[in-house]
């Protein structure tokens, strides 16, 4: 099987979807693995690293993914590319699907098998193909190391000759996979951590990592099949505000990270609750690539609101290319491995297994996935 990873297109882009090591070993399970010239330039990794590991570096991108019979990558394809593979290729990257209907359309005209590795079910067997969960996990620890450059104050409590100095408040809304790895970094740092989650079950994992859980009474709220919250109502929405909004007041940074699959983030802060905070106060909003949950945020922008910095920055696990990039190409050599056909040599897809039902999107010239094909 020939496997294809172009270098990433998308503006900003610095992970990639294999390293020399998940090179090696899908070269090692029977793979003949090409990967574009300058790859891992962002990584500082060379491509004579690429070529000790056993792969091929290919300095024709479109010759090479024309000859693809699979392809990895971060993002989602160009449209044109798209048109470049042929029929009966896997493609596996983020795609998008639910926003990104032309070129999953455009996909399942081509033939393609598109997998989209933000569809991995989270269960048990796919853990370690979950790149949701592994980027999520880097994002949340760098979106306290960009409120603590911004923050014109330390994190930790000092005493000192000078004076004493107080811990700063930081308050996590989503105790998901983000919130839980921005909760612990905060409280690394020595800030005294405040985190909420609609959902009630995730107070001990919070309380766990020595925060605490502040207890908001929004009424029954529950969780999807795959572990993510579920849309509130209208109604558990304003008492979330309100009881969050006496919480960013008191705080010195305050990170988002609430995101529903396959729908816009909810709002959770506007500019009143804002405007309670103290001057030179942090806001880090998470989800700002899908609506975002602060009233003002701009995706790539620090905005600075009656003193306040609201960061919107994206692409967050991207700040450390070396393992976000490490991790990722981990999850995809995982995934291939687990449908590999070592007698045929090349990845198999097996249509009625469990992990595949949930991320396949398009197969034998069709939409497959049966969540998307309900929204048709």
């Amino acid at each position: 099987m020939k496997i294809a990873v172009p270098a990433e297109v998308h503006p900003g882009e610095t992970r990639v979807a294999m390293t020399p090591e998940s090179a090696a070993k899908l070269v090692k399970m029977g793979a003949e693995v090409a990967v574009e010239r300058g790859l891992g330039r962002y990584m500082h990794v060379t491509d004579a690293e690429y070529e000790k590991s056993g792969a091929r570096v290919a300095s024709g991108r479109e010759e090479m993914l024309r000859e693809a019979d699979l392809v990895l990558r971060v993002r989602q394809p160009p449209e044109v590319e798209a048109a470049w593979l042929k029929s009966g290729c896997i493609h596996i990257s983020y795609l998008d699907p639910f926003s990104q209907s032309a070129l999953t359309v455009k996909l399942a005209a081509a033939g393609v098998s598109a997998v989209s590795i933000e569809m991995i079910p989270r269960s048990t067997l796919a853990q370690k193909m979950d790149a949701l969960s592994s980027q999520a996990s880097l994002a949340g620890y760098v979106a306290v190391i960009v409120a603590a450059q911004r923050l014109p104050r330390v994190f930790p409590m000092m005493m000192t000759p000078a004076g004493t100095i107080t811990p700063a408040n930081v308050f996590v809304i989503g105790a998901g996979v983000a919130g839980l790895q921005a909760i612990a970094t905060a409280k690394r740092l020595g800030a005294r951590v405040t985190a909420f989650d609609v959902r009630p079950s995730s107070s001990t994992e919070v309380e766990s990592l020595g925060a605490r859980f502040l207890k908001i009474d929004i009424g029954d709220v529950g969780q999807t099949l795959d572990g993510y919250a579920k849309e509130l109502s209208a109604e558990q929405l304003s008492k979330q505000k309100e009881g969050q909004a006496k919480a960013c007041a008191a705080s010195d940074v305050v990170i988002t990270t609430a995101q529903i699959f396959g729908c816009r983030a909810p709002r959770l802060i506007d500019r009143s609750t804002i405007e309670r905070m103290k001057p030179g106060s942090v806001i880090v909003d998470m989800a700002v690539e899908t609506g975002g949950n602060v009233e003002g945020s701009v995706p790539d922008e620090a905005v600075e609101i009656g003193g306040v910095s609201v960061l919107g920055y994206t692409n967050l696990a991207g700040r450390v290319p070396d393992h976000a990039s490490q991790m990722y190409a981990n999850n995809l050599a995982n995934l291939v491995e687990h449908f590999w056909n070592t007698g045929k040599g090349a990845m198999e897809l097996k249509i009625d297994d469990a992990i595949l039902k949930g991320c396949l999107v398009t197969h034998g010239g069709e939409m497959v996935n049966e969540r998307l094909r309900a929204l048709r």
